[in-house]
């Protein structure tokens, strides 16, 4: 009687020993199976919502090719192969446009002389179409605000509404009569006289130095073409001063010092002169 019952708990004791690896191997093929499950949904999200690599490879315009050699020989050193920057070189140039590069480049401030607190303005590098080449390649490789063509960015504006905007917005640096002044750590606001529209335009979409972005999320193209029109039917002539001497067109500090000079001195005069009659 006992011995069927032996074998019988021999053969469940060998059953379950084969089972034993059988769960095993199944464990690991489901572990497997779901981890290259996760890999592959991983690579489609990234396919999917990651920027496309292959736009990298896309081919130049013939312009952008041309800034690319430029860029290759003069810019390489100092912001990378790829525009990518070089720390405490240069920043990286992906994003920032064609209006960076158009303000940076044609007006002098880059290729940089020297490493100051701030890039000044000099005779530029390139002339307009290379700069308009550099400018090109920048957009293409990476994208970014671009000013609008032409040179003539301001007619039909309205010079009262941009007036309000610049004041509002730019008279604190660049002061009422637009003569620039002083900032901090040795920076400064430049004088807006004999400036292009171009330059401006790049200048409020780029934001050099201190100056805040103005994208068209904060001021609209009709409203970037209303300040260049009161900046150069207004202050734009360095020459146009209706109101007299421009004093550095520095605004109330220097005129209330000349008027306390000018002041001062006349009533002094005026005092010795009646003194002397007296």
């Amino acid at each position: 009687m006992t011995t069927p019952h032996r074998s019988g708990g021999l053969l469940a004791r060998m059953r379950r020993r084969r089972s034993v690896p059988r769960s095993k191997v199944r464990r690991r093929i489901g572990a497997a199976t779901r981890l290259l499950a996760a890999l592959v949904l991983a690579g489609g999200l990234y396919t999917a919502f990651a920027p496309a690599i292959s736009a990298q490879d896309a081919p130049l315009s013939p312009a952008a090719m041309e800034g690319k050699a430029l860029f290759d020989t003069s810019c390489i050193t100092c912001h990378g192969m790829n525009a990518q920057g070089i720390e405490g070189r240069g920043p990286s140039l992906i994003g920032v446009g064609g209006a960076s590069v158009d303000f940076q480049v044609g007006t002098g401030r880059m290729p940089l002389g020297s490493q100051n607190a701030q890039a000044v303005e000099k005779p530029p590098v390139f002339n307009e179409e290379q700069t308009r080449q550099l400018a090109q390649y920048v957009q293409e490789l990476g994208g970014g605000p671009q000013i609008p063509e032409g040179n003539d960015l301001h007619s039909g504006g309205d010079i009262a509404a941009g007036g309000e905007i610049f004041r509002l917005n730019c008279s604190s640096c660049h002061a009422f009569g637009g003569g620039g002044g002083a900032l901090s750590s040795g920076k400064f606001a430049p004088r807006l006289s004999d400036t292009t529209d171009r330059v401006i335009w790049g200048a409020m979409l780029s934001g050099p130095q201190n100056m805040p972005v103005f994208g068209d999320n904060q001021l609209s193209p009709d409203e970037k073409r209303d300040v260049i029109a009161y900046i150069q039917e207004t202050l734009g002539d360095s020459n146009s001063d209706p109101g007299g001497f421009n004093l550095g067109r520095l605004g109330p500090t220097t005129e209330g010092l000349a008027v306390f000079v000018v002041g001062i001195t006349a009533l002094i005069f005026t005092a010795l002169w009646i003194a002397g009659k007296s």
